[in-house]
């Protein structure tokens, strides 16, 4: 073969090549056959042009047939260029920029005008457009049929025997057949048994062919059949509500209603009317036309198409392994459960309650303005005091050498000589109680415009007067300091008095919030301030802000401090109990939404891992909360009982609640004038 036909074979083989990427185009060549008058039919036509067209070039001996591709990068892929602005490098080492393509509609109008457009082939190599030659789309016809591209090409050339047989007279070879042909391979045979073994210890498993099921759902969701699963993007419609015995053409007498319940549906909403009444039929052929058939027809498709529906992943999880595995109540006994006593005697609601240190007694104030001493194991009244007004609050002096009580009534507070204890503890508390002329609080003036010390001769006892209504009162654990809370939101709205000096003071911060309630800290000399939204840590030795307790709260109503004094419990006006860990953080550890209606008051057992809320709901609820010294512990929260049996009162139900401090019982105090004691 002479290298001019070796470079013209060389260039038919690299046009291919191109076409064959371009089979949609080539696809077009087929269909314009007979519209080109090229038919494939006429093979002696081919033939012969294709004879004279390979004479002419087994002829040509002419070096302008072997054209070398202008780009010279060589195998290099082009998507290295497709960033670039060139395509690659021609023989002389400078760049090939690329050309600029038409768009779209520009290349289709072009390719409506031209004619001759469908045998133009984009090279991507060079980035120029070929126009084949009727004699190349010869050749492409023929491999697109399958066919030899040359029709002088024979496939069925006559058998030519190369050799010679003449003078033969044994085989190319004479050998014997090898034994191995007819003895059974050792090594298959050892092969076999390795798969037998691995089969056997189920290293290998085969996939079982799936069986289509026997039987579906009838009435099953289409979502579970095996074709629609396939499909992610399907998602089944709802299914509407299957008939059930109202819609019947023969329902039983229970099913119809009378006309009485029919005139009713009348005055109902539309919305929550029914949509369907019974009716009864003798037969079929009674049964007239449903009126609303096109309506619910068309209601249907409404919601098939404007109801979107989104996929959503569900994971199984059972509800009860989520909630968190607490003790039993047997084993956290003892706790109140029943109503031991009652103690009757107010005539109005009881406002709040308060036990003597030694659990033998109990003060309580009323809204009939009455403060009574009980004797808790008996119920008895000990003592009588007609103050006048309604009773806001009472505490009891924590020290049991001093059994002092202190009363909130109006604007006024009033230490009271409850008469108990010895001769010499009376006669201390009397030269206490005693003062020989009105004195102010302080030196300064400006104390005594709202606040004065004064002896009340009638109830012989002390009476702070303060500028408004005092809402709550505490001691401190040394029995000596006492503080005020009044509805107001300035500096003085708190005050500490030292009953031995006759002395007060008001708290040196100001109050950022009305205040509610203020607690001493059991142990240190800590003060905390609860105001509407906020509690507020101050330290009273160095006078500065610890902490502030975010409740997250609609209105703070109560505070209690553990016996500890690292846990604080929150009650709100919206039903909401929130136990703070101060160690842990300023958020609550727990919030419990347990009461209905306000929580008044909240209350910590002294020795006992137990607390309390009470609220306008009627109820108490009692709770085990334990405090660990380990402080990677967390405490324990378990709710324990619902204790019942006030009744409500002008929409007042449990005023206050009080822990005994010795043993594990609860008081409560009502709106109904009762007091009651819960035991366990």
């Amino acid at each position: 073969m002479t290298p001019s036909l070796r470079t013209m074979n060389h260039q038919e083989s690299q046009k291919l090549e191109k076409v064959n990427s371009l089979e949609m185009r080539d696809m077009g060549f087929i269909e314009r056959d007979s519209s080109d008058g090229l038919d494939d039919n006429h093979d002696q036509d081919e033939h012969s042009e294709s004879s004279q067209f390979h004479e002419a070039v087994d002829e040509s001996d002419s070096s302008e047939d072997e054209v070398a591709p202008r780009n010279t990068i060589g195998d290099v892929p082009l998507e290295w260029y497709k960033d670039e602005k060139h395509i690659g490098y021609d023989i002389a080492g400078k760049r090939i920029t690329k050309k600029e393509r038409q768009d779209k509609l520009d290349s289709f109008l072009a390719s409506a005008d031209d004619s001759k457009n469908w045998r133009k082939i984009y090279d991507e190599y060079n980035d120029e457009e070929v126009e084949l030659t009727k004699e190349e789309t010869k050749l492409i016809r023929r491999l697109l049929k399958g066919k030899a591209p040359h029709t002088e090409f024979d496939p069925y050339a006559p058998y030519v025997d190369w050799f010679k047989w003449d003078d033969a007279k044994h085989p190319l070879s004479n050998a014997p057949e090898p034994k191995r042909r007819f003895i059974p391979s050792k090594w298959e045979s050892k092969k076999v048994v390795e798969y037998v073994r691995a089969i056997r210890k189920g290293l290998i498993k085969f996939e079982k062919p799936k069986e289509d099921p026997r039987f579906y759902l009838l009435w099953g969701d289409d979502s579970s059949s095996a074709d629609r699963t396939k499909h992610l993007a399907y998602i089944p419609p709802p299914k509407p509500k299957l008939p059930g015995h109202e819609e019947s053409y023969n329902p039983s007498l229970e099913y119809i209603p009378t006309q009485e319940e029919i005139n009713s549906y009348q005055l109902m909403y539309e919305e929550d009317r029914p949509k369907f009444i019974p009716k009864r039929f003798t037969s079929f052929r009674s049964i007239p036309a449903y009126e609303n058939a096109i309506k619910d027809s068309f209601e249907r498709c409404l919601d098939l198409y404007l109801c979107p529906r989104v996929r959503k992943k569900r994971i199984n999880i059972d509800p009860e392994s989520l909630k968190p595995k607490l003790p039993s109540r047997k084993d956290l006994r003892p706790y109140p459960v029943t109503c031991y006593l009652e103690y009757r005697g107010h005539k109005g609601a009881v406002l709040s309650i308060s036990v003597e240190p030694s659990g033998q007694w109990i003060a309580s104030g009323s809204k009939d303005g009455t403060v009574r001493i009980w004797e808790v194991e008996t119920g008895r009244c000990l003592r009588l005091w007609e103050v006048g007004e309604a009773v806001q609050h009472v505490a009891w002096n924590p020290l049991p050498e001093l059994p002092v009580l202190a009363v909130s009534a109006g604007p006024d507070v009033l230490i009271l000589n409850t008469g108990f204890g010895n001769e010499e503890e009376q006669k201390k508390i009397k030269e206490l109680l005693h003062m020989g002329t009105p004195t102010s609080s302080d030196d300064s003036d400006d104390m005594s415009s709202f606040l004065s010390w004064v002896q009340d001769e009638k109830h012989d006892c002390i009476r702070l007067r303060h500028y408004r209504t005092v809402s709550s009162i505490e001691w401190h654990r040394k029995g000596d300091y006492l503080s005020t809370v009044m509805l107001a939101g300035e500096s003085r709205a708190i005050l500490i008095h030292q009953l031995s000096k006759k002395l007060t003071q008001r708290l040196p911060f100001k109050l950022h919030g009305l205040p509610v309630s203020s607690v001493f800290h059991p142990t240190r000399s800590i003060f905390f301030v609860a105001t509407k939204k906020n509690v507020r840590v101050y330290d009273l030795l160095k006078q500065k802000l610890i902490k502030k307790l975010e409740t997250q709260l609609r209105e703070v109503s109560s505070i209690a401090v553990h016996s500890a004094g690292d846990n604080v419990i929150v009650g709100s006006k919206e039903g909401k109990l929130c136990w703070f860990d101060m160690d842990l953080s300023s958020k609550p550890y727990k919030t419990l939404k347990c009461h209905p209606k306000d929580i008044t008051n909240v209350a910590f057992h002294r020795s006992y891992p137990l607390f309390a809320s009470c609220s306008d709901d009627c109820t108490a609820y009692v709770f085990h909360g334990m405090v660990y010294a380990d402080l990677n512990q967390n405490p324990l929260i378990v709710p324990l009982e619902i204790l019942r049996g006030h009744t409500s009162s002008d929409g007042r139900g449990v005023m206050d609640c009080k822990f005994h401090p010795r043993q594990p019982w609860l008081f409560t105090a009502g709106a109904d004038s009762l007091i009651k004691l819960y035991c366990n």
